[in-house]
């Protein structure tokens, strides 16, 4: 499911600008460093956290030119917890594609993971904006610390929904939240639209994941660039899986426990079948709706302008999208 075209319209140009920004931004004398760069940049990918800050500047009514440099070092950081998380994870496939990892090496994708974090840390210093540093650095701890809260409950059955949603809430719905919000900053006088779109990108981020968890398991491999199952092989407790060890039957719930506890494939065929037959699917979309709505409603306050309109229907996509 593509992003909506009046959305793509909307930030065509800019985004091209954002494009050509990281581009210049992320080249260095190692040539190392720019073959990886330039692997994961061209990656492609939906350029959802820039695209978010593009038209939250646009709805609190800014008009600069200052949006772009933030745009790009957003997904600049996003880039780098990319490279980092196929690491952690021992992911090979990323987007349909080799993740830099598999072919480049770990120490590499770690290495030119902790440059693009530098360098995102550099333009925000260029950037000139105080308060924008402040949210993207707070971001930035926080998204760390979600890496290690969700490492730590790799392998643990006993993980229960809200200590669930708080990882996904450090760990991806941040920087949805810090984009959102950066782009009140640079339009905003009273404060009120930075904070309406702040809350605004933290629903719509948990949205996000929790799709992204259900994909897992319903997900079409060509589509979603990335095996089904690569969460159970990796014993993370995902809310489908929460929903069967508390809602399915007592069965389903111990062959889910082993899955998480012993991490691997070896399970996945009669996990995915008490996934499907719990109504854990369901329950986790039901989630995903919930969240969008109320990333809905935090925006109420803004004016209607086109840059809103396009927010709203990005809270459409986040819950119903396929890939």
């Amino acid at each position: 499911m593509p992003l909506p075209d009046t959305v793509s319209a909307l930030v065509a140009d800019d985004l091209n600008t954002v494009d050509d920004i990281i581009r210049e931004r992320l080249r260095s004398e190692v040539p190392l460093i720019r073959q990886v760069a330039q692997y994961i940049v061209s990656g492609g990918g939906k350029r959802l956290r820039p695209i978010l800050l593009l038209l939250a500047a646009g709805a609190s009514g800014y008009r600069g030119k200052l949006h772009l440099e933030l745009a790009a070092v957003i997904e600049i950081i996003h880039t780098a917890t990319l490279l980092h998380d196929d690491v952690v994870d021992e992911s090979d496939l990323r987007r349909g594609r080799q993740t830099a990892n598999a072919l480049f090496g770990n120490a590499a994708s770690v290495l030119v993971g902790d440059f693009l974090h530098s360098r995102s840390f550099q333009m925000m210093v260029d950037a000139g904006n105080p308060k924008g540093m402040r949210v993207l650095a707070d971001a930035t701890s926080l998204i760390a610390e979600g890496e290690v809260l969700q490492l730590a409950h790799c392998h643990d059955a006993n993980v229960d929904e809200e200590r669930y949603l708080q990882v996904i809430r450090y760990k991806t719905a941040k920087l949805f939240e810090a984009a959102a919000r950066l782009g009140g900053i640079l339009g905003d006088d009273d404060g009120s639209a930075e904070a309406a779109l702040g809350e605004y990108g933290t629903h719509l981020g948990t949205a996000f994941q929790i799709v992204d968890d259900v994909l897992d398991y319903s997900g079409d491999e060509e589509q979603i660039g990335k095996q089904v199952g690569d969460d159970l092989a990796e014993g993370k407790p995902t809310l489908p899986l929460i929903h069967v060890l508390r809602h399915g039957t007592p069965e389903q719930a111990v062959v889910v426990r082993q899955a998480i506890e012993s991490g691997g494939r070896a399970l996945f065929p009669e996990v995915l079948a008490a996934v499907r037959s719990s109504g854990a699917l369901q329950h986790a979309l039901d989630l995903a709706e919930h969240e969008s709505l109320a990333a809905r409603n935090a925006i109420v306050c803004l004016a209607d302008t086109k840059y809103k309109k396009a927010l709203l229907e990005l809270t459409v996509f986040a819950a119903q999208r396929n890939n």
